[in-house]
């Protein structure tokens, strides 16, 4: 579980984040949404330490993120995988290659136990038959689901998640989505995922936190999104005329 205690952040005297408290809970997908320039990006880097909010506190699992010494924040980022919005894979290394690769910088394990791990993720992701191949010769929904492999190397408690369908198709990013979901639950991770895709937020938004202008205009569940009241978070969410006359017909339903 990850809590936010009314964080604040400001660049150059401009507020882009203020005041914004929510609990990113254990064996869920958390999203974070928002128009570009909303401060999502900016809140996620606070929550993994790129950058330091001037107010609030960031807890992983009631421990301050934004106190510890350099010892204990080197300990806390091992429990932390992260899945970028490229998949950021190294060219020159084959898939099991780039899997192993946090293994290599941090495990005690034998080469072999590495290895074996490695296998595993792969395994899990369904791409253990293209474990020689490199990445310049998968597809780039293939890329994603190497890079999943390697965030979950390291078995981490804590994965964050930029855009992980950028640049995929629909078909694809609804098979991203349902393995995020399914390895967080499987290993009750807590989940966190920068997203502008509004296919993520009605299948796998567990809890989802909407940001306008830097505060936290909204929070609940996809089901909650069906019924909520919140004029700007509709309009975010129920933009295309398809997605608006499902929010219609569902409200026909509740009747």
């Amino acid at each position: 579980m990850i809590q936010l205690k009314s964080i604040c952040k400001s660049f150059e005297g401009r507020t882009v984040l203020e005041d914004i408290s929510f609990t990113f809970e254990n064996g869920k997908t958390n999203l974070i949404i928002g128009q570009s320039g909303s401060g999502k990006t900016v809140l996620m880097k606070c929550i993994v330490g790129l950058h330091t909010p001037e107010k609030g506190e960031i807890l992983y699992d009631n421990r301050n993120f934004l106190t510890m010494g350099k010892k204990e924040t080197k300990a806390l980022r091992k429990e932390m995988g992260m899945i970028f919005q490229s998949a950021a894979l190294f060219d020159s290394l084959s898939v099991l290659e780039n899997v192993m690769f946090p293994l290599d910088m941090f495990s005690n394990d034998t080469y072999r136990e590495r290895v074996k791990r490695a296998q595993f993720c792969l395994d899990r992701v369904n791409l253990i038959d293209a474990q020689n191949k490199y990445p310049g010769e998968i597809s780039g929904g293939m890329q994603k689901r190497v890079a999943i492999a390697r965030a979950i190397a390291l078995n981490p408690q804590y994965l964050f998640c930029d855009e992980p369908n950028s640049g995929l198709d629909p078909k694809t990013s609804l098979v991203i989505d349902e393995l995020i979901h399914d390895i967080t639950e499987e290993f009750n991770m807590t989940t966190i995922i920068n997203t502008h895709d509004m296919n993520s937020v009605m299948g796998i938004g567990d809890s989802i936190l909407y940001i306008y202008q830097g505060h936290k205009e909204w929070e609940g569940t996809k089901d909650d999104v069906f019924t909520a009241t919140n004029e700007r978070l509709n309009n975010f969410i129920f933009a295309s005329e398809l997605l608006k006359k499902v929010k219609q017909e569902e409200n026909k339903n509740n009747k």
